[in-house]
């Protein structure tokens, strides 16, 4: 039996004066009650208690005991209360890390909003293109984009990557607009510097690597789109990154009868957590949050 039980039938029995009464309110026999009495002065190697046929006193080490044996028990229950209260209404503190471009045109919009309405859950945010191991760095969520190899995490998919080519107007107007996929290796291309991410995919029927002019690469999502809104060439880009700058116009986009990625498979970004039998409710109503709010 564990050690925390025993401490809960010794305080009962100091309060009550009486193992029949202690044993009354855990519904255990008064024998059991004994015998970890017992257990527990053995373990300990001193009388806690002294017995007589009418009453049950403390002797001068179950007096100093007792008083630690409270203060331990109370803190325990106001352990559990706290993790109740955690479970049934978000609080606490909220670690999501994230993709660099997916974060900022996504993600990071949306804080204050979510803030605003829970406003218990203080927000710990990570922008980063490294791999996060959830444990290792502590992180109840990360977002992240592609194949989703660890069985130990559960995804949630988030928003379909859907790529798109675009460009500025007065890009197309100086240099044309190609007519066909084939035509891209005539034009400038912003490609994504990501490992894995760079090449350019026809996706119609079966992915098909396309031919194209590598004029600039970057390592960033918002350096393809400063690039491009500056008329450096045509991007592919996912269509999150770029909604803005499509419906006001200063960007558009370019072979839309065609599906294009930078990937021989179409993605999607997903936020991942940890495996768990109850997920805790500050990562489920953020969750829930990102969704309602983002448009796929």
């Amino acid at each position: 039996m564990s050690m925390i039980t025993r401490l809960h039938y010794f305080n009962c029995v100091v309060e009550t004066g009486s193992i029949s009464a202690a044993s009354r309110i855990f519904d255990v026999q008064p024998s059991s009650i004994s015998r970890q009495l017992a257990a527990l002065e053995t373990e300990l190697g001193i009388r806690l208690l002294n017995r007589t046929t009418r009453n049950i006193g403390l002797t001068e080490a179950g007096s100093t005991y007792y008083h630690y044996s409270q203060r331990i028990v109370a803190e325990l229950d106001e352990a559990n209360r706290a993790v109740n209260d955690l479970q049934q209404s978000p609080k606490g503190n909220l670690k999501v890390s994230m993709t660099v471009g997916f974060g900022e045109s996504c993600v990071l919009p949306l804080v204050p909003g979510f803030m605003q309405t829970y406003p218990d859950v203080n927000i710990e945010l990570e922008l980063t293109e490294r791999v996060v191991d959830l444990v290792e760095d502590n992180a109840d969520i990360a977002i992240r984009s592609g194949r989703i190899p660890d069985s130990n995490l559960i995804a949630s998919k988030l928003v379909d990557n859907d790529f798109l080519l675009c460009a500025t107007p007065q890009y197309l107007a100086a240099h044309g607009t190609p007519d066909t996929p084939d035509d891209l290796i005539n034009f400038n291309c912003i490609c994504y510097g990501y490992s894995g991410w760079r090449d350019w995919y026809l996706m119609d029927d079966k992915p098909r690597k396309l031919a194209i002019k590598e004029g600039l690469i970057v390592n960033s999502v918002n350096g393809q789109k400063q690039l491009v809104l500056n008329h450096a060439g045509l991007v592919l880009a996912a269509r999150w990154a770029v909604n803005s700058e499509l419906i006001n116009g200063s960007l558009v986009q370019v072979l839309a009868q065609h599906r294009f990625s930078p990937y021989e498979r179409l993605s999607s970004t997903y936020a991942l957590y940890l495996k768990r039998d109850l997920i805790s409710p500050k990562i489920r109503v953020f969750l829930d949050y990102l969704k309602q709010h983002l448009k796929s």
